[in-house]
């Protein structure tokens, strides 16, 4: 990569040409601000659940009061034995209420300020142009010809997975592929198995396009693989787990669509860190 551009690639891993890169790779990388950004999109996802307001008090339970020798918890009214004189209602009795339940209307959502918001993304557009930091995020760039990497918009029209394999392979893209598939097979450790998250996800190469003609139907089988609208990009989607510098794939015209949905005026464009 020169001074202001990129190589441009067509599908076959050639180079056609030059295209000047978006000054938004320009903005200053702050982990900080995509943490941030990550963990609010991530609450926001969050689904509030909670108990019955009433559970644990549906019982005839009270207590005896004093003079019977006995400890003055709520106990079970009745004749039959064991129930009556069992104790219920409070939370040291068996079958009693919880002592502090979960409750639904709990807030989880973290708010972030919405131009702190876009600055996170701008800082994350700006880490998939390091090869230092998608090293560290753990992807193969042994094969990748350049980052970031740039492809003629003929990609957006890919329709079938071998097409879209044999694209990604010509790119030097289709180990990190592999590496994905071999992620998945993980089983996570902990509760998270009974809760529908029982294999690991991993996260492979981020396809950007400005329109899609058929494409995430071609990628959607592969492991890791995601495709995303270049008007929908967003830190979390950047930087998955708040990690910024995610392999990326730009479509010609979503890298062009840049300027225009994160416009960086001069004056408060800030030297690269």
């Amino acid at each position: 990569m020169d001074a202001g551009k990129v190589t441009l690639y067509n599908i076959k891993g050639e180079a056609v040409g030059k295209v000047p890169l978006p000054r938004v790779f320009l903005t200053p990388i702050r982990p900080d601000l995509i943490k941030r950004a990550v963990l609010s999109i991530l609450s926001a996802k969050r689904q509030s659940y909670g108990v019955d307001p009433m559970a644990g008090k549906r019982t005839t339970a009270g207590s005896w009061g004093t003079g019977y020798g006995m400890a003055r918890v709520p106990r079970v009214k009745g004749h039959r034995y064991p129930a009556a004189g069992r104790g219920a209602f409070v939370p040291m009795a068996v079958g009693g209420r919880r002592a502090h339940p979960p409750k639904s209307g709990k807030i989880f959502l973290e708010r972030v300020n919405r131009k702190e918001k876009k600055l996170a993304t701008c800082s994350a557009i700006a880490a998939t142009a390091k090869l230092e930091l998608i090293k560290n995020r753990g992807h193969c760039v042994d094969g990748v010809l350049e980052v970031p990497l740039v492809v003629t918009d003929d990609i957006q029209k890919l329709k079938s997975a071998k097409d879209f394999k044999e694209v990604l392979t010509a790119l030097g893209l289709w180990d990190d592929v592999l590496r994905a598939k071999r992620r998945m097979g993980k089983v996570r450790a902990g509760k998270g198995k009974i809760r529908g998250r029982r294999r690991k996800s991993a996260r492979s190469v981020l396809v950007i396009v400005e329109k899609d003609d058929g494409i995430s139907k071609a990628a959607r089988n592969y492991p890791g693989v995601e495709v995303v609208l270049v008007r929908n990009l967003n830190a979390e989607l950047l930087a998955p787990g708040g990690h910024p510098g995610r392999l990326t794939l730009w479509s010609e015209s979503a890298l062009k669509s840049l300027d225009k949905i994160f416009p960086i005026r001069e004056g408060i464009l800030l030297a690269q860190t």
